[in-house]
């Protein structure tokens, strides 16, 4: 049987040792290299408390003792600008995750007004939401745009009177990046006769990259959802904006039923 001070020594040890690799784990998450040095000095602390508490010098040993119990402070000290960081990290993260992205919100409802005012006026237009592959090598850039999504600004472009208002408008990284693009049409000989050069340009990007194309007919005033090569007409407006946050967020959105009969 153990006895009982030898036992008490084993779960001294254990509980130090536990309470040094916990240390040693959180400054491991926040800088690798700054935790490699704090791992030695704990475990130099260690040593020379257990070593001094062996030979029966006491007052050295609670010395040491008090700096390792310590560390959980000193850590916090030296680490406070990561703790922040990574704190915010994972706030912002979750924030996005509940879809309470402030920024990203207001550039899906803007989008979602500016198409809804154009379907409603007849007024065609072209939209292309760039998730994560370049489309750079396939389409002609007509007017390089730097600017947030607006329902004015989508408008303004896609008025009949406008110099560019028969291109596509592209979006990437909440950004309006480009107007009046001239995309590939698709060569697919199964499609409807009646699909004009619109609803062709966003079957031709979709099939060849992962965008979100939203298409606006200027004949029926409905508002279609084009990806991956497949078509929904009339689309309902919460899906556009769910497939539109996904999209903004480069996020791949789920495959839609082909209406090209």
């Amino acid at each position: 049987m153990v006895p009982l001070s030898d036992s008490l020594t084993l779960i001294s040890f254990i509980d130090k040792l536990l309470a040094a690799g916990l240390i040693c784990c959180c400054a491991l998450i926040l800088r690798r290299d700054a935790a490699l040095r704090l791992l030695a000095i704990i475990a130099a602390l260690f040593a020379a408390e257990t070593l001094s508490r062996h030979i029966g010098l006491d007052s050295t040993a609670s010395f040491f003792q008090t700096l390792l119990y310590s560390s959980p402070v000193i850590l916090a000290v030296i680490f406070q600008s990561d703790i922040k960081r990574a704190i915010f990290s994972v706030w912002k993260r979750q924030k996005a995750e509940d879809g309470a992205n402030p920024e990203l919100s207001a550039t899906v409802d803007e989008l979602a007004k500016g198409l809804q005012e154009l379907a409603e006026r007849r007024i065609g237009a072209l939209i292309v939401i760039v998730r994560q592959m370049s489309i750079d090598h396939l389409i002609q850039i007509g007017t390089e745009i730097d600017a947030k999504v607006t329902s004015e600004l989508l408008n303004s472009i896609f008025l009949p009177y406008s110099p560019i208002h028969d291109g596509a408008v592209i979006i990437q990284r909440e950004k309006i990046t480009c107007a009046g693009c001239f995309l590939p049409l698709t060569q697919n000989p199964d499609i409807a006769k009646s699909f004009g050069t619109r609803h062709r340009a966003a079957l031709g990007i979709s099939e060849q990259t992962d965008v979100l194309v939203l298409v606006v007919s200027e004949e029926t005033g409905k508002i279609s959802i084009v990806h991956e090569g497949k078509i929904t007409y009339d689309a309902d407006p919460a899906e556009i904006r769910r497939l539109s946050r996904k999209a903004i967020e480069g996020k791949r959105a789920p495959r839609v039923q082909s209406a090209v009969e």
